[in-house]
């Protein structure tokens, strides 16, 4: 049920789209954070000594530090190409195998996912500029204060000072360092909480926001509103709400429909060829403008009626059903005896418009 409200709600295919382009712009700022990782501290952590075998020099590792930069780039380079492959070809087959969204427009999907490109193509720029081989930084930083404020949310403390935060537990010469939670996590926790607060004010403590509940109900009612707006104009018509027209422009409609659609089976005055005489009182799947309108709409296939739904709109159905009841009891020539059981109308169904 739930569901069905959603697919209710104008726009809300966008929101699985909003979610795609989030996840993708989280995924970028995590590879792009794990290729700026401290490489001096990875490889400090790489060379600690396991035993006091390890920790003599012929042991240590050949590879120089111009091999290991040359082999981070290769593999740098093949991940990079790799994910670029991969997330082409996923582009490629999603807009290929499936059908755009209803009440999205299509330009709008393009944009979508020319913005996740273009966050991908950004992030890879990061990763070229920043995690390829070691390179130092510059003494002046073109961008210090933003590093500044990255140091600040980040909280990390540099290396030359981890013996301040190092642990006094040692597991075989494994010691632990006491890093804080990130200032930007407290931070987001803060935002959260704060949210929660204003959410709860407006919405349960001073009712100045509508909950999507009463939201729900304020547009069931209008949409109620405007069908019975609807029925009362005609212009939406069901077996439940059809009612008889009198008037002489509803019935020529009604006349011209039936000429062209209905005298092959039932004759040019309604006596009947293939199909039941429509002019006497006897019916065979039941008379008055409720009945005749649920027969012309979904048909009789078993006696080889079809459903005119897909041809004619409720407000034609309407026009040809009533023209069919003024022609009771005209007496055509050559007309097929009576077929069914005899029908009275109710007094309650007379009704016309």
């Amino acid at each position: 049920m739930f569901n069905n409200y959603l697919q209710s709600i104008e726009g809300v295919g966008i929101y699985p789209i909003f979610s795609l382009l989030v996840f993708f712009a989280f995924f970028m700022v995590l590879i792009v954070w794990m290729f700026r990782a401290d490489k001096t501290h990875m490889k400090k952590m790489s060379e600690l000594p396991l035993d006091e075998e390890e920790n003599k020099p012929e042991n240590n590792f050949p590879k120089t530090k111009r091999d290991m930069t040359i082999k981070n780039k290769f593999s740098t380079k093949l991940i990079l190409l790799l994910f670029i492959f991969l997330t082409a070809s996923s582009f490629t087959s999603v807009s290929a195998q499936t059908t755009q969204p209803e009440g999205i427009p299509e330009s709008y999907i393009q944009l979508m996912l020319t913005l996740v490109f273009g966050i991908t193509l950004m992030a890879f720029a990061l990763i070229f500029y920043f995690g390829m081989g070691d390179r130092k930084e510059p003494e002046i930083h073109p961008f210090l204060f933003l590093k500044k404020i990255w140091n600040k949310l980040n909280g990390a403390v540099p290396i030359e000072r981890e013996d301040e935060i190092l642990l006094e537990d040692d597991f075989d010469g494994i010691k632990e360092l006491d890093n804080k939670i990130p200032p930007w996590f407290n931070l987001l926790f803060i935002i959260t909480v704060i949210i929660a607060v204003i959410y709860m004010l407006n919405f349960y403590v001073f009712k100045t926001g509508k909950l999507q509940y009463q939201e729900y109900q304020e547009e069931m009612h209008e949409a109620a509103i405007q069908k019975a707006e609807l029925i009362k104009s005609g212009a939406l018509v069901n077996e439940n709400t059809v009612t008889r027209l009198t008037d002489m422009s509803s019935l020529n409609a009604g006349k011209n429909i039936f000429k062209t659609n209905c005298v092959p089976c039932h004759g040019p005055e309604a006596g009947g060829v293939i199909g039941p005489n429509l002019t006497d009182d006897y019916w065979i799947q039941g008379g008055g403008i409720k009945n005749i309108f649920h027969t012309i709409t979904n048909g009789v296939p078993a006696k080889g009626m079809i459903s005119w739904q897909t041809q004619l709109n409720p407000r034609q159905i309407q026009e040809v059903a009533s023209y069919v009841m003024s022609l009771h009891g005209t007496h055509p020539a050559n007309a097929k005896p009576p077929q069914g059981e005899k029908y009275v109308e109710p007094e309650d169904s007379t009704s016309s418009m």
